[in-house]
């Protein structure tokens, strides 16, 4: 039997009757509906239309009050705390971390430097991945505009690449170069990680679980250190039910004492040894998978970030500490515009491939919860923290930055039907396809058979599986293990609270608020799945 982790929550929240009227017209569409509450608890039922059910009673626990703030309140002194001040980041040039930067860089210009850690063979390779995928890409066009003839020379002048990786001692960075820089960082930033869910066992051990810790020692090094910032996730505790709690993660207390890093790391590195070429991968790949279920979590990117966190946690010593635990984070709600995006994010493969026709439908409940937040709402978080703990108390604090921390969260069912109605009328491809409403199987059979049928229609030939083509066999075996993976997300009904990152929003000033918004109660998602994300997808799509 599995050892689950010990992450308090609360008891899983009910769901009860509550109308919900259609935001459309014409014909009823199951998720296109938001709630409108009534005198009655009658349930409204339809044949052709699901509504959602939810009830006031459990939403209004996980409610939070109105921000409010005083206007003449100087709040944070967030834009203050950016001035002046250099920064170590990490991950710089994955999707999370080049929003930050142009965050930080277009509300104060006045920063110092910000060093991005890269993998290059030399300085000429890290010069060309700087301008290549930072500073030529579409996501600065704002900090283009602001800086005109400029722009080229203020961004050389503000981001310094730094070869190195976090996957080895003293982060691989050469020692004239770690003391030079050591004398100028006042702030770091971890955004870097390793994100695939089935990950070797000893990559994911060596990068999510001891990165952060190769990080702070770094940091402590640094002689003008004045904060660590590191971006973890919200799904870190393991828990697919009830009320997730924005609770520091400590082996002994919240973790069984039952886990011993030191064990895992010995184990993958024995598989290493054991095992060779294909072999090797495949093992550690599922060595990975084995110990993250014996311990309660869902897979080994969940369970070394957890890990990760610990570590940080035992070692910080007294430099202030905050951890940012994100839900899935998708294309940006406004900032710098709307839709921008990086790659084929977590949810996006099923949405591709139902546009494409190539599966009718999912593993999955309908019903259940979908947090998402764009990448703008969780910077903006992010670098609001950040000055709120920079200049403070050397403490460790969590920060969730989720939606379904509120009235309105997305649910799957809602994802899909806004997708439909969408590529319906706005096609991925210019292929006809006779686009139908997404299907939810309850078992991983189903949800094979009906993507070997699929393949098999597309191919012309209906009989035995054993007669696909090698393309349509590795499509299957692709949406099998897709669907494999993202079982524990596609039945998810757990909530996450952010009374700490609601705490943050008092704080701030109208002004602050306005230049850093993350309230993500506001979010309104048929207009962001509609009309911000899925032409942002199309767009990232066709480029790619």
């Amino acid at each position: 039997m599995a050892t689950r982790n010990l992450l308090a929550t609360t008891n899983a929240v009910k769901l009860n009757g509550v109308s919900f009227s259609s935001s459309f017209t014409g014909k009823p569409n199951r998720y296109l509906a938001r709630c409108w509450p009534q005198t009655t608890t009658s349930r409204r039922v339809q044949t052709s239309c699901y509504y959602r059910e939810t009830s006031l009673k459990a939403v209004t626990s996980l409610e939070r009050p109105e921000v409010e703030t005083d206007l003449n309140s100087e709040g944070i002194g967030i834009v203050r705390f950016l001035k002046g001040k250099s920064y170590l980041v990490t991950g710089a040039t994955g999707f999370l971390a080049k929003v930050l930067i142009e965050k930080m860089l277009r509300e104060s210009p006045e920063i110092g430097k910000i060093f991005l850690l890269m993998r290059s063979k030399d300085q000429e390779s890290a010069n060309k991945r700087l301008y290549d995928e930072i500073i030529s890409s579409d996501l600065f066009k704002l900090l283009k505009q602001m800086h005109g003839s400029s722009y080229e020379t203020f961004m050389k002048s503000k981001l310094v690449p730094v070869i190195g990786d976090i996957g080895e001692d003293n982060l691989g960075i050469e020692p004239e170069i770690a003391d030079m820089i050591s004398k100028e960082i006042d702030v770091i930033i971890s955004c870097g990680g390793r994100t695939t869910f089935d990950d070797r066992y000893d990559s994911a051990l060596s990068v999510n679980a001891l990165g952060p810790n190769r990080l702070l020692s770094f940091g402590k090094e640094c002689k003008k250190l004045k904060f660590f910032l590191h971006f973890s996730t919200a799904y870190v505790t393991g828990k697919s039910e009830g009320l997730v709690l924005e609770t520091p993660l400590c082996i002994g207390e919240n973790i069984t004492s039952d886990l011993n890093i030191e064990s895992e790391l010995k184990l993958a590195s024995e598989a290493v040894r054991k095992f060779h070429g294909r072999a090797e991968t495949n093992k550690l790949k599922e060595l990975g998978f084995e110990r993250a279920q014996h311990y309660g979590w869902d897979n080994s990117y969940t369970f070394t970030k957890a890990m990760g966190e610990t570590i940080l946690k035992s070692n910080r010593g007294d430099l202030p500490v905050v951890i940012i635990r994100p839900s899935t984070i998708e294309s940006s709600y406004k900032e710098p515009f709307p839709g921008w995006i990086q790659g084929i994010r977590m949810l996006d493969p099923i949405i591709v491939g139902y546009g494409k026709g190539q599966i009718s439908g999912f593993w999955a409940d309908s019903k259940s919860l979908l947090d998402i937040t764009p990448v703008d709402m969780v910077v903006n978080a992010a670098i609001t923290a950040m000055a709120k703990h920079g200049c403070g108390v050397p403490e460790l604090k969590v920060y969730i930055v989720a939606s379904t921390s509120h009235a309105n969260p997305l649910r799957f069912g809602e994802l899909m039907d806004l997708s439909y109605q969408h590529l319906r009328d706005s096609p991925l491809e210019d292929t006809e396809i006779d686009l139908a409403p997404m299907k939810y199987h309850s078992s991983l059979e189903s949800f094979t058979s009906s993507v070997s049928n699929t393949i098999k229609i597309k191919e012309g030939d209906q009989s035995h599986i054993s007669t696909m083509s090698d393309k349509g066999k590795r499509r299957l075996n692709y949406f099998v293990s897709m669907a494999r993976t993202y079982k524990p997300y596609m039945f998810f009904q757990a909530r996450f609270d952010d009374t700490n990152t609601t705490s943050l929003m008092h704080e701030m000033s109208m002004e602050e608020r306005k230049m850093f918004e993350f309230n993500t109660k506001d979010i309104d998602w048929k207009h962001y799945i509609a009309n911000v994300h899925l032409p942002g997808l199309k767009k990232q799509f066709f480029q790619g």
